[in-house]
């Protein structure tokens, strides 16, 4: 039996994914109070999803207080209303429904899924941790310190989920997206209750709340309850802060964080790229998951598969209303800092002088278009992508005409969209954490280094 040819049974796939996906039809209300709506039934399942979003996030930390909005987020939880941590927490285990408040850069994030009968209750609760938070003094206290420990024990043991804080404080100096969002150990230490209450005084308000809900209710009923909510609560004191967008690091530099003893070395690779609005996003997600964004990738293959360099690379995307990062992420063993640094160099050379050819664009687009349908499917995911296309301004085109976007991409316009978003070799930001007795000199040749102890407090250097 003669067997197709790979770029035969990938043009085949198409037909498993070109079902169409859009979003499901919603209602969007504007309260009198600024506070926007977002409705949409959907009665498969007896579930409803919300997620209620309030802009300002790590953004709008005072520069010496990072950590600030996410340790308000974590202490908004430990009681609201008339209840304390436990009692709060307790009323929406009992009946299974889920509640969390959480920080990142831009916002902070009321998220909630309950049965469709405990909808009263669902909202009593978001209510209540919105605008009634207890903020208990003992709280935060327990919160900063549990903080604090988190981040000196993975300096001591695995830093990786620090990169991204040393990444983005040098990469963004002066600017609110290098803020990192859990703090450090020292502007953790600067945070007082004054400083907590003060905070959720300044930037919480209905005018800076999105509510989206999705699920099993009644549209007409679920509007009213929503309103009586939070149509009278007043505006946030002060204004969101303005975010200009931050110009792209010109020239390499090198940012090297001494571990003494480490037998590894991390390091993450990168500059500025592009903002969430960027209209090439299906050219640049077909070209992320290819370069690093899957199992497969172009980094994973070289940098592991073939050299045993590694068991872990990949390429992220961080946007925001401004552009975010793009950067290259990896770790490898202390003595082969340099080979694996520079083969991760070699295949960014290679996406930019290669790109994308016409199988590798249908494998990356079968990829995709197996992971993004879930992103659609429950309530809880509805209401969050609601809310995330209100918060940055964004039309429902976005989804709906995403799979046609993907559809038309070719070689050509996925290589102009390489070229525009990812770094050039010569101009790069690179961040290390490693033993610097042992590669300090040999990394010197990626370009100017400043050099700090992972033991300072802080994730730039002393001075900076």
């Amino acid at each position: 039996m003669k067997r197709l040819p790979l770029i035969a049974i990938l043009l085949l796939a198409p037909a498993l994914w070109a079902a169409d996906f859009a979003l499901p039809e919603y209602e969007r209300v504007e309260l009198a109070n600024g506070t926007v709506l977002l409705l949409s039934e959907k009665h498969d399942v007896p579930l409803i999803g919300m997620r209620a979003v309030v802009r300002g996030g790590s953004a709008a930390d005072p520069a010496e207080r990072s950590g600030l909005a996410e340790l308000l987020a974590t202490v908004m939880q430990k009681g609201a209303g008339d209840r304390d941590a436990a009692a709060f927490a307790e009323a929406a285990a009992s009946v299974g429904g889920h509640l969390s408040v959480s920080a990142n850069i831009e916002s902070i994030t009321v998220a909630a899924e309950f049965l469709s009968r405990d909808a009263e209750l669902m909202i009593e609760l978001v209510t209540d941790v919105l605008q009634r938070p207890t903020l208990s003094a003992d709280e935060l206290e327990k919160e900063r310190n549990r903080t604090i420990g988190l981040i000196k024990s993975a300096k001591d043991s695995d830093p990786s989920g620090l990169m991204r804080a040393y990444g983005n404080a040098f990469l963004f100096p002066d600017h609110p997206y290098g803020n990192p969002t859990t703090g450090s150990e020292a502007s953790l230490l600067t945070i007082e209750h004054d400083d907590l209450l003060q905070f959720y005084a300044d930037h919480f308000g209905g005018d800076r709340l999105i509510v989206a809900v999705a699920g099993d209710f009644d549209l007409a009923a679920m509007k009213a309850a929503l309103t009586s909510a939070f149509g009278s609560w007043g505006p946030a004191a002060v204004a969101l802060p303005e975010i200009a967008a931050a110009e792209r690091a010109q020239g390499r530099r090198v940012l090297l964080v001494d571990k003494p003893g480490a037998t590894q070395t991390y390091f993450w690779i990168g500059n500025i790229g592009v903002a969430v609005d960027y209209p090439h996003r299906a050219e640049l997600n077909l070209a992320n998951t290819v370069f690093g964004g899957r199992f497969t990738s172009m980094l994973l293959t070289e940098l592991r598969v073939k050299s045993g360099l590694t068991y872990s690379a990949r390429s992220t995307l961080e946007r925001h209303a401004q552009p975010g990062s793009v950067t290259i992420r990896s770790f490898t063993e202390t003595s082969k800092t340099v080979e694996a640094i520079d083969m991760a160099l070699s295949v960014l050379d290679e996406l930019h002088v290669k790109g994308l050819d016409e199988e590798m664009i249908i494998s990356a687009r079968n990829y995709i278009m197996g992971q993004f349908p879930p992103s659609l499917e429950t309530a809880s995911s509805l209401a969050g992508m609601f809310a995330r296309l209100e918060f940055y301004g964004l039309d429902r085109s976005h989804i709906d005409e995403y799979g046609p976007a993907l559809e038309a991409a070719t070689p050509v316009t996925v290589h102009n969209t390489i070229s525009d978003v990812y770094p050039q070799a010569e101009n790069l930001v690179f961040i290390l954490i490693g033993d610097a007795a042992l590669i300090r000199e040999d990394v010197a040749k990626y370009g100017d280094v400043t050099e700090m102890s992972i033991t300072e407090p802080s994730f730039i250097p002393s001075g900076d």
